[in-house]
């Protein structure tokens, strides 16, 4: 079997050649971020809405009033009952 040049391209000529590759050096580059005034602002305002929307809606200090004055029994009359009632009737909306 013989294998003849095809064009101006010697096919076996890529494998004869001894020359060394030249090894190219990588420099190490390092990656830098600049951050805006106005993204650290926002980024601060986004933290502090959701601070507030996973903070509870329950209020501990006003718990404990109206626990101390349920304990009174002259707290408790008609006048509280009725708007109490309404409230709870407006919540649910009958």
């Amino acid at each position: 079997m013989t294998i003849d040049r095809l064009g101006p391209i010697d096919p076996l000529s890529r494998y004869n050649k001894t020359e060394k590759t030249v090894r190219i050096e990588n420099k190490e580059k390092k990656d830098s971020v600049n951050v805006s005034l106005e993204a650290k602002k926002s980024a601060e305002l986004f933290q502090a809405m959701e601070t507030v929307k996973t903070a509870p809606d329950v209020r501990e200090d006003r718990i404990a009033e109206v626990k101390a004055r349920l304990q009174d029994p002259n707290y408790i009359n008609d006048t509280v009952v009725n708007s109490v009632a309404d409230k709870l009737m407006d919540l649910f909306g009958i």
